[in-house]
C-alpha cells in the first residue's frame, strides 16, 4: 500500500516543518518493510549473502535509530501538544486516538523484539533465522498504524497546531536526534 505523504511533505523534510517530517519518516519506514519483505525469499534463493546481510542490517539500525526516535516524537512532543491544543474543548476523540497510537507503539516494539535477533542472525549469516511470519506481522502492523497517522493523526495536527507548538516540536524532535 502506497501512503500518500502530506501535501507539501517530502523524504527531505525538516525540522521545521515536523509534521512533514513525521510524515517522510512514514516514507522511509514502509521502504524499510519493503525490503523486509523481500528479504525471506531472497534468503531461500541466495542465502545469507552479502546484500542480504547488508539489507538486515540497515534495517536494524533504521529500526533502532529512526524508527524508535519517530515514536519519541509522537508520544513525548506531538501528542502532548494535540491534547494541550484541545484544552478547553472535548478532547476525548484525540485522546482516543492518542491512547490507540500509543498502544500500537507498543505493539511494534514488541514484535520488532522478536525480529530484531532474527534479523541479527541473518547478519552473521544464518539464511534459516528469518521468521516469514513475524515479517510479515511487522509489516501489517506498521501499514496499519502508518494508514491512520496519515490519515487521521497528521491531518488533524495540521489544523490544530500553531506555528509556535509546531516549533517547539521541531526543536524537540532535532535535539533528540543531536542535530
Amino acid at each position: 500500500m502506497e501512503i500518500s505523504l502530506l501535501p507539501g511533505s517530502s523524504f527531505a523534510a525538516g525540522f521545521d516543518a515536523p509534521l512533514d517530517m513525521l510524515s517522510a519518516c512514514h516514507g522511509r519506514i514502509e521502504k524499510q518493510c519493503s525490503t523486509l519483505r523481500r528479504l525471506p525469499a531472497h534468503l531461500a534463493e541466495h542465502g545469507a549473502d552479502v546484500d542480504a546481510r547488508q539489507a538486515a542490517a540497515n534495517v536494524m539500525r533504521y529500526f533502532d535509530t529512526a524508527g524508535r526516535d519517530h515514536h519519541a516524537d509522537e508520544e513525548r512532543d506531538l501528542f502532548p501538544a494535540l491534547l494541550e491544543s484541545m484544552a478547553g474543548s472535548d478532547p476525548v476523540c484525540l485522546r482516543d486516538i492518542t491512547v490507540a497510537l500509543t498502544h500500537d507503539h507498543r505493539e511494534l516494539d514488541a514484535v520488532w523484539q522478536v525480529l530484531r535477533p532474527q534479523l541479527e542472525s541473518v547478519t552473521r549469516g544464518d539464511a534459516s533465522a528469518l521468521d516469514a511470519v513475524a515479517v510479515d506481522e511487522f509489516i501489517v502492523r506498521h501499514t496499519r498504524h502508518i494508514a491512520r497517522e496519515e490519515n487521521e493523526l497528521l491531518p488533524m495536527a495540521k489544523r490544530l497546531l500553531s506555528e509556535e507548538q509546531l516549533q517547539g516540536i521541531g526543536k524537540a524532535m532535532r535535539a533528540r536526534r543531536g542535530a
